[in-house]
């Protein structure tokens, strides 16, 4: 016997359950700090990185200034020196130490603007070279003895008028430094600019083509006199560019590396930290989807086995449901259980099989005796009070015996129908098929339900058995649907199949919750489940019930035949 609630069994499968419940939030919870570390690690390695070459150009404009003021210095001195003596040719191979400082050479001027002494070739006009002010940078000019290189002067002018000048190469002064060292990669590059955003130094690979330093996104604030860092892309990289202004001179000092550059192995290895966590994740989703294959559907099997055996179905424990070792022992042990209880089974059907043949035997006495006795004198009874009607001379006496008569005919009608019910005339006399046609009109004669008779397929008699077995089977349905269906329609059906009969009764009434198992029907008080199940059980048929509330019902009875 097997059961059907009619319900939607899917979504509140265990194993579902835990996927929505623990491994969908386990892999959103990891899945977000995979990426949002990886995402706050990215951001803050950029920030770590703009700070270091932020320092970096801000040591090396620093640098810069130094230089410049020690230039400065120099210059100053060799003014207010030349000021002092008489013969100022002499006073420039003092200064010999200064060449390397100034690869463009010193001169003297006097104070009107006469030039009084130069080292190489150095010869500027004076109107370039002698400023209104103490100590002056230029703007960066040729170097005639070397096309392409930039020179930049400091002027220096003494109390007297007289100027002391020397010329060196921006781009010296920032080799001198080391510029690009500050960078840590060959990859990266610096460029240096006068106020005006005129190029004085170059070199490495920047982040698009210098055709106009001055805008660029780094060297227009350093301009403005600020320090920072911005990451500026190209079609290919993105560089991490710092910038910083020289104070002394007003110059912008830019230095650029390309972002993969900086990602350094090992920070490229503390990036890829999080994505330890893909690891874990795959590991939590075949820990799960282990244990669903080896506990949790092993466990649904052996469940569902539980429950055929609960309705008798004892062959379909031993099928293997396979898992752990705990689940196989569990189940070897219910299927030694499954045994004992046939056995016992076997015992209180042949006991259970007794009482209804009895039951049988005793319905059929009382019918017969009915039929015999009670119905014959009930007809006796009923001639003799026509009888007495035919000779009554008061007509308040003969209508009292034709409501005698009456009752005496609905009293013959009433133990005639209850006389087959309890023993089917016409299921000795004619079979199973005329036998439920006849229940079927009977019932809807003392009921206002719609009730229909189906018979398909090439009829045959059956065993007196398993003919009274599916006759009581649907007397028991019916009586059921009349006592608690509250149905309109009901369709009784009889399907002659080859090698098994079936017989099955559907109503559309409220229906109900099915027990778990058979062994519920009595506490619950279903007595005519119990009924069904057992007459199934004595034939060896199957009872298959299926019902839910506010769904109707069916009863399908399937018998094996020869």
């Amino acid at each position: 016997m097997t059961s059907e609630q009619m319900t939607v069994p899917g979504w509140r499968g265990l194993t579902l359950r835990l996927v929505i419940l623990t491994a969908v939030p386990l892999a959103i919870v990891l899945l977000l700090i995979l990426f949002g570390s990886f995402n706050l690690h990215q951001q803050e390695m950029r920030h770590m990185v703009g700070e270091r070459d932020e320092r970096a150009a801000r040591a090396a404009a620093t640098a810069l200034d130094q230089q410049l003021h020690y230039r400065a210095v120099a210059i100053q001195s060799l003014a207010l020196h030349a000021a002092e003596v008489e013969q100022v040719e002499d006073l420039l191979p003092q200064y010999a130490f200064l060449q390397s400082d100034f690869s463009g050479g010193l001169a003297l001027y006097g104070d009107n603007g006469r030039l009084l002494a130069a080292t190489g070739s150095f010869d500027w006009p004076v109107e370039r070279t002698l400023p209104s002010t103490t100590i002056t940078f230029s703007d960066p000019v040729s170097d005639e003895g070397a096309p392409g290189q930039t020179l930049v002067l400091v002027t220096a002018v003494a109390p007297d008028g007289s100027a002391a000048v020397g010329a060196f190469s921006p781009a010296d002064l920032a080799r001198r430094i080391q510029l690009m060292a500050l960078t840590g990669h060959e990859a990266a590059g610096a460029f240096l600019l006068d106020s005006q955003g005129r190029l004085l130094y170059q070199a490495g690979v920047h982040s698009q083509p210098l055709v106009d330093p001055n805008q660029h996104p780094g060297a227009v604030s350093a301009l403005r006199g600020e320090s920072g860092a911005i990451y500026v892309s190209d079609a290919d990289r993105e560089y991490v560019t710092a910038f910083s202004p020289v104070t002394l001179t007003g110059w912008a000092l830019v230095l650029e590396e390309p972002w993969q550059a900086v990602a350094t192995p090992l920070l490229q290895t503390t990036l890829l930290a999080p994505l330890l966590l893909a690891p874990i994740l795959l590991v939590a989703f075949f820990a799960l989807w282990y244990g669903a294959r080896q506990i949790v559907r092993p466990l649904q099997l052996l469940a569902q086995k539980a429950t055929a055996l609960g309705w008798g179905q004892f062959e379909a424990i031993e099928e293997p449901v396979g898992g752990i070792a705990e689940i196989q022992r569990l189940q070897t042990e219910m299927v030694h259980m499954a045994r004992k209880v046939e056995a016992a089974q076997q015992g209180l059907r042949s006991y259970v099989g007794a009482i209804t043949t009895g039951q049988e035997e005793e319905r059929r006495r009382l019918a017969r005796e009915l039929h015999d006795d009670t119905i014959q004198s009930l007809i006796a009874l009923n001639q003799r009070v026509q009888l007495a009607q035919m000779t009554a001379d008061d007509q308040a006496a003969a209508a009292k015996l034709s409501e005698i008569e009456q009752m005496a005919t609905q009293t013959i009608e009433d133990v005639r129908r209850f006389t087959r019910a309890l023993r089917p005339i016409y299921l000795e006399e004619l079979g199973l098929v005329p036998a439920l046609e006849s229940l079927v009109n009977d019932m809807m004669a003392t009921s206002g339900t719609a009730y229909s008779c189906r018979i398909t397929g090439p009829t045959r008699r059956l065993t007196d058995e398993v003919e009274l077995a599916l006759y009581r089977t649907a007397q028991e349905a019916l009586s059921n649907v009349v006592r608690h269906a509250q149905a309109t329609e009901v369709t009784l059906t009889l399907a002659f199949n080859t090698g098994c009969v079936t017989l099955s009764i559907q109503d559309n009434g409220r229906g109900f919750t099915l027990p778990d198992s058979p062994a519920e029907m009595a506490p619950l008080g279903h007595f005519g489940l119990l009924g069904l199940y057992e007459r199934a059980q004595l034939i060896g048929a199957t009872l298959h019930i299926k019902s839910q509330p506010g769904a109707g019902t069916l009863v399908e009875v399937q018998v094996t035949t020869a």
